[in-house]
């Protein structure tokens, strides 16, 4: 059965589709919002990088443009900040949000905080579940190959625990950076507000991946008999 039309599937993961697509939106909201107003300090996306990471003691980290949108990241191998071009350059709210942000991850990289250690550890794992396990999911379901689908299925389990641990990586990336922004003074507390909304709407962004990677977790296990019991004869066919 294909996945869209099984009913158990849209029951178990519509609402956290439809709970990304709202946070997508919010975000894109956010942010235009956000870069509506201009940073009183007057800085740039990537003067604020610079400055948050040298109040936190980080040295050596080079701050580069990327092209594209929203493609801002931190690089903890190659010890390189990377933010969007308008992020870079633009003195708005938004992009001083979202630049410090991302320096809030090189300061957890410093200060190797364990969840960000755990999560890099993750990656290539987690890259080879989310690439490897649908195909491998889809093959075992024609053939009707159990053992294809359970491995299918441990490595889409990476992939959503890659998604749980990152959570709380992303949140002290956020709290960390709206405390230096405040605390350094290139922030206001009326202009928090602002950071707060852009930064809170980008969180939801990884809360909704996480329970539509859940949810579709579930399915696969239910589908697979792994919970609920075995399938019956005729669910088999489907």
């Amino acid at each position: 059965m294909f996945l869209g039309a099984d009913p158990l599937y849209l029951l178990l993961v519509t609402p956290a589709l439809a709970l990304a697509a709202w946070a997508q939106a919010r975000i894109t909201s956010a942010y235009r919002e956000g870069s509506r107003y201009r940073a009183s300090s007057g800085v740039t996306g990537a003067e604020a990088a610079r400055l948050v990471m040298e109040e936190g003691g980080v040295r050596g980290v080079a701050i580069e443009p990327v092209a594209g949108q929203l493609t801002d990241h931190y690089d903890p191998s190659h010890k390189v900040l990377r933010l969007s071009a308008g992020n870079f350059q633009q003195d708005s709210l938004a992009a001083v949000g979202v630049a410090a942000h991302e320096a809030g991850h090189a300061l957890q990289d410093a200060t190797r905080y364990a969840p960000l250690v755990v999560r890099n550890l993750m990656v290539p794992l987690a890259s080879l579940g989310s690439n490897a396990s649908m195909l491998l999911l889809i093959g075992g379901v024609a053939m009707q190959w159990p053992a294809l689908m359970y491995v299918a299925i441990g490595l889409f389990s990476l992939a959503v625990l890659f998604q749980v641990v990152n959570l709380p990586v992303e949140f002290n990336a956020s709290r960390r950076a709206r405390a230096m922004l405040q605390g350094s003074g290139l922030v206001t507390a009326q202009e928090d507000v602002v950071v707060g909304k852009v930064l809170n709407a980008a969180a939801l962004t990884y809360v909704a991946a996480t329970l539509t990677g859940v949810s579709q977790l579930l399915y696969f296990l239910i589908r697979a008999g792994v919970l609920g019991g075995r399938r019956d004869r005729s669910d088999r066919g489907a």
